[in-house]
């Protein structure tokens, strides 16, 4: 009886085991992209996405993202550097990178409204995180903080791009819908109006080495279309 006690307890730790690995080790599919693969493609591991991937191209799409750009809408100049770019990696296209640019400027527009510093990091350039943070500590010692709502990028569209060298730079035109507003330490708004949704519009420009194995684009310069200055 006493071995039988033994085996029983052992043929239950096994279970035990086996049924937490089935579902600890289980990916659903929904797993949170982070900053680092915003650009990259999403792997499918089981029977059922594999249909979805299919109709997605295999890559993150935002709700809004399913209309491609098609590419007459892109100046015949860089439409031509668009597609040397293409010839020094194979995996870009216009929409793949769209869909992340889309979902980098969500990203960012909310941790620079946060004043978080280490997640707007790995995203962008060091020149313009200098500037970002600096925004930020700004704000900061004048005790405010910025609530910001994005409600939705009416429009994503490649603007410009160049190649210099083994670097792709590319311009994204953003036209957005927003509710922004700056508090005071005591919650009261001196600037913006918290009922109010402003359209805005923003180029964006990314950059990346085509000849690295990272699939990532860092954002490096913002300018508006008025002003046409970089920031």
């Amino acid at each position: 009886m006493q071995y039988f006690d033994i085996f029983l307890f052992a043929l239950i730790a096994v279970f035990l085991v086996l049924r937490l690995r089935g579902v600890l080790g289980r990916r659903t599919g929904n797993e949170k992209q982070g900053p680092s693969d915003i650009f990259g493609r999403q792997t499918h591991d089981n029977e059922g996405q594999k249909d979805a991937a299919a109709q997605t191209d295999n890559v993150y799409r935002l709700p809004d993202s399913g209309n491609d750009q098609d590419a007459a809408d892109v100046p015949s100049g860089t439409f031509a550097t668009l597609q040397e770019i293409q010839k020094h990696d194979p995996n870009f296209t216009q929409q793949d990178f769209l869909n992340g640019a889309r979902m980098a400027f969500e990203m960012i527009v909310e941790y620079f409204a946060k004043g978080d510093k280490d997640g707007l990091n790995p995203l962008l350039s060091a020149e313009v995180y200098k500037n970002f943070a600096a925004a930020i500590d700004a704000r900061a010692e004048k005790g405010e903080h910025e609530e910001t709502t994005l409600v939705g990028i009416k429009s994503a569209s490649i603007h410009d791009a160049s190649l210099e060298g083994r670097t792709a730079y590319v311009t994204v035109k953003f036209v957005s819908e927003e509710v922004s507003v700056i508090r005071n330490a005591e919650g009261d708004v001196v600037d913006g109006d918290p009922n109010k949704v402003v359209e805005a519009e923003d180029l964006w420009t990314f950059a990346r080495n085509i000849e690295s194995r990272d699939p990532n684009w860092q954002l490096v310069a913002t300018e508006t279309p008025e002003e046409e200055t970089a920031d």
